[in-house]
Formats: C-alpha cells, structure tokens, sequence
C-alpha cells in the first residue's frame, strides 16, 4: 500500500472516530483534545488531514451520512417476497443504529456556518437514490422511475421516526408504502407473465 493509500485509509478512519465523537457530545462539548483523543494521536496531527474542524466537520458528516445510505440499503429486498420484511424492521433497526447520527447531521446542516454544504449534500441524495432504484429495478421487476420516489418516502418517514421515535407518523407511512408495492408487484409481474400465458393459450388452441 502506497504513502497516499495509507494516508486516504486513515484519514477515513479519523472522520469515523470523531463523527462518533460528535454524535455522542455535540459540537458545543466536542472540542480539538476530545477528538485527538479519540483517534490516538495530537491535536496537531489533526491538521495533517484537515484545514480546521470546521473542514473535519464538513467532511466527516457527509462521508459518514453517505455511509449510513449504504448500510440502509444494503438491507434493501432482495426480491417482491422481501418487501415486506424491509418495510416492517428496517426502520426500527435503523432508529437504533443510526437515530444519533441522524440528530447529528441535522445539528449540523440546519446550522447557518453549514448550510450551503448541507444542501449540497442533500443535491447527492437524488443521485444516490436513482442508482439504489435501479439496483431494486433488477430485484424486483418494477422500474426504477417508481422505486426512487417511493425510497424518499421511505427514507423520510425512518428518519423522522428514528428522531422523534413518532409511531403514528411511521406506521401509516409504511402501511401505504406496503400497500403500493402489493399492487406494483401485481401489475409489473402480471405483465411480465402475459406473453408466457398469451403463448401457452395458443398452442392449447392449436
């Protein structure tokens, strides 16, 4: 591994360390010792990967919250029978996993010092979600045009749930969600089916 890999790796692990830190204490209580501390080295060693804290911040929350994404979704159906298993746990498994790390971001990026780089992150999540859609197009036979929205709603309601622990608001979210993917599965896999039948009724006929 060269000079700059190790370097990377590193630098990866740091964000992690104190994007923890953070998320247990808070900016306020957070403070430059804190976070040296939590990654076995100097404060002056910090900003041998780092500008300032305000660039660590910056950096670690986007490259952590990015990282969450991924672990949701790599819990994502592996195919229609799955739906319903991911819609009834994987919010609560996420509200635990992830629910500090969700108050977390939002101290961050609803703050004025950090609002322009919150936007830009959440410019990302559009992207993302259309890649993770189509990932679900090949598992589940319906089009990635229907799935993305339906990940926004889905995201939107585990979050809200993992932050305020909000029951009636999650249920009826996934309840409809659950609903919605009983008639697409019906409707894209009867389509699918149709030539199938189409062509066995005709040889019956013949």
């Amino acid at each position: 591994m060269g000079v700059s890999e190790q370097h990377e790796r590193r630098k990866l692990e740091i964000m992690e360390q104190c994007f923890d830190c953070y998320c247990e204490n808070g900016i306020a209580s957070t403070g430059l010792k804190a976070l040296a501390k939590a990654c076995g080295m100097t404060t002056g060693n910090m900003y041998v990967y780092f500008d300032s804290i305000d660039d660590l911040i910056i950096q670690s929350t986007a490259y952590c919250m990015a990282k969450v994404e991924d672990e949701f979704m790599a819990l994502s159906p592996k195919d229609p029978a799955d739906i319903k298993r991911f819609v009834e746990e994987v919010p609560y498994w996420t509200a635990k996993k992830h629910g500090k790390k969700y108050r977390f971001m939002y101290q961050v990026y609803t703050s004025p010092k950090y609002l322009e780089y919150g936007k830009e992150f959440f410019k990302g999540v559009e992207q993302r979600y259309t890649e993770y859609a189509k990932q679900l197009e090949r598992r589940l036979g319906i089009p990635w045009q229907v799935i993305q929205p339906m990940i926004f709603t889905f995201v939107r309601a585990s979050v809200h749930y993992a932050l305020f622990e909000d029951e009636g608001y999650l249920k009826p979210q996934m309840d409809m969600l659950w609903q919605m993917c009983s008639m697409l599965k019906e409707k894209y896999l009867d389509e699918k089916s149709e030539p199938a039948n189409q062509s066995s009724c005709q040889e019956e006929t013949q």
